[in-house]
């Protein structure tokens, strides 16, 4: 993934920006190539449901899949500083404690829960919470005082005509929202949530994922709104073609590199996600994960939506 469309160089004006969350960004592995190849980070599965419907997205529990979406359990929350320390002890270069699912981390409170515990008994690493963004206006205060420093939000577009054909529906106050309405408010939300972490003095990075046919020429919109609500980078990924858009295939490198100029223009690009599974442990750069020395624990909860 790394080596497919490197382009220029962030523009000069972000590199202010980037000096900000640079002493972070070094040490993290899915923020800066230098870390990326370094430094390691966990991924504790503590987040079983989520509050949206993608209509790429297709959950599972198994040991096989290598893709977001996918841990072979879940966590409970109430294990996850002893699932960091005994991570540590198989991979001492770990920097970051992340949550990014299988579920989203805000859809149930176990995230946040994990994470206040985590930071009792290990504050030096850095905290990292990945989020669809629905409800992040709304927790980004206990997210910033569980000790949360980075948060990965994803936001594959800023016009609801456009996501309208990416999210089926949402789940928001006991409600479901489907069509034009669900895609006003999911965009609402995020950027409003965006915007409210990036105050609290959180470093975000934007997660958007390429879909040919459908958001491809609209990368550029959505780093320019983003960056405008307070994101400090951007990681384009292609579609993996599973779900409702299976009959979509996955972009080029020459589409995925268009894509991440575009977004160039206006963030800073990570180029380097290998778009990796809930349980993840290990340094990214390195090939080595040791999730199944990690979790050993049998299946314990299924998916689903609110």
């Amino acid at each position: 993934m790394g080596g497919c469309g490197v382009g220029t160089a962030a523009v000069q004006a972000d590199r202010a920006e980037q000096e900000r969350y640079g002493h972070l960004a070094r040490r993290h592995p899915c923020f800066s190539a230098e870390g990326h190849f370094k430094h390691g980070r966990l991924h504790l599965p503590v987040s079983p449901a989520c509050n949206i419907q993608c209509k790429f997205c297709k959950r599972a529990f198994n040991k096989a899949e290598n893709r977001p979406g996918v841990a072979a359990s879940i966590l409970p929350p109430d294990k996850a500083a002893e699932t960091v320390t005994k991570a540590l002890a198989l991979c001492p270069d770990i920097t970051v404690a992340g949550i990014a699912g299988p579920g989203d981390t805000l859809a149930t409170p176990h995230a946040l829960e994990a994470f206040e515990l985590i930071r009792q008994e290990h504050p030096g690493l850095i905290h990292c919470l990945s989020t669809n963004g629905l409800l992040l206006e709304g927790l980004a205060e206990r997210i910033a005082a569980a000790g949360v420093q980075t948060v990965t939000v994803t936001v594959n577009g800023v016009d609801p005509g456009i996501v309208e054909q990416i999210v089926s529906a949402i789940v928001l106050d006991g409600r479901a929202i489907r069509g034009r309405e669900a895609a006003e408010t999911l965009i609402g939300a995020q950027l409003a949530g965006i915007r409210k972490a990036a105050s609290l003095g959180l470093v975000v990075k934007i997660n958007t994922v390429l879909i040919p046919g459908i958001n491809d020429s609209h990368i550029g919109e959505i780093a320019a709104a983003t960056r405008a609500a307070g994101a400090s980078l951007i990681n384009v990924i292609p579609l993996i073609p599973q779900h409702e858009l299976s009959h979509i295939p996955a972009p080029d490198c020459f589409q995925l590199s268009d894509a991440r100029r575009a977004a160039e223009e206006h963030l800073p690009v990570f180029r380097h996600c290998q778009q990796c599974r809930a349980d993840a442990c290990g340094i990214p750069g390195a090939g080595r994960d040791f999730a199944s020395q990690l979790y050993d624990q049998p299946l314990e909860e299924t998916f689903s939506h609110g």
